[in-house]
């Protein structure tokens, strides 16, 4: 009888943990495609290097898989209930960890500060709590533009994960840092950015070139396609 049970509740835990860090799961949420489930943190950092389940292996998104991302508050409930002091462990767990880690730009405690990269840069207007999510969202294919014995293009580098989806209000000078940290190139590097083979510059916003640049050229194609290179200097 006790080996019985034994298996029974090795067999619910099955459905109450999570395959990436084996522990219970912390704010489960799960994945549209194909219904895994992880803990929120374990699955958002898998899928910044890879677009795959981690379960099965089935491409969840081409350029954005953590669109296809559900919290599971039942999931989240029923955990709580099986697991005596869980909750009280992860709620302390997590007031410690904001309060050893204040937020020194701000002052503010929490998840907050929170941002994207290219959010954080493209802060137009000054406040702090807005980082464009509500703004109309773009997606962008950034490819490495090669020419033959081009001086920098044994530095300049084509990007593991080249789809993104970004505000619409984000600057080409913006997409110029972002390149710069992701290939791990000096901050005063300079690049070009272009689309339909014509430098854009740096004040241009996504939106703009999407407008008089991509879509006028009969480029009706999605995502947008920008290219980068080592910046030519014409004399």
């Amino acid at each position: 009888m006790a080996t019985h049970r034994k298996h029974l509740v090795r067999d619910f835990n099955r459905h109450i943990t999570c395959s990436i860090c084996r522990g219970y799961l912390i704010k489960p949420t799960a994945v549209t495609e194909c219904l895994h489930t992880f803990c929120k943190s374990c699955i958002v950092q898998h899928f910044e290097e890879s677009n795959e389940c981690p379960e099965c292996g089935i491409q969840v998104h081409e350029t954005n898989p953590l669109e296809m991302l559900r919290l599971d508050k039942t999931l989240e409930e029923i955990i709580f209930k099986l697991v005596p002091g869980l909750r009280e462990k992860e709620e302390q767990q997590e007031s410690e960890f904001w309060r050893k880690n204040k937020i020194k730009s701000n002052g503010e405690d929490g998840p907050r500060a929170k941002k994207s990269r290219l959010s954080d840069e493209e802060d137009d207007d000054g406040k702090g709590g807005d980082y464009h999510r509500s703004d109309p969202q773009i997606a962008i294919c950034l490819d490495c533009l090669r020419n033959n014995g081009q001086s920098g293009e044994s530095i300049v580098k084509g990007l593991m994960k080249k789809f993104i989806r970004c505000s619409t209000r984000v600057t080409v000078g913006t997409i110029k840092k972002f390149l710069c940290v992701k290939l791990k190139l000096p901050s005063s590097y300079e690049l070009d950015v272009l689309c339909n083979g014509e430098i854009m510059g740096k004040d241009h916003t996504l939106e703009f070139i999407y407008r008089t640049r991509w879509r006028l050229q009969g480029d009706s194609a999605y995502p947008m396609v920008l290219e980068y290179r080592p910046r030519i200097d014409f004399g």
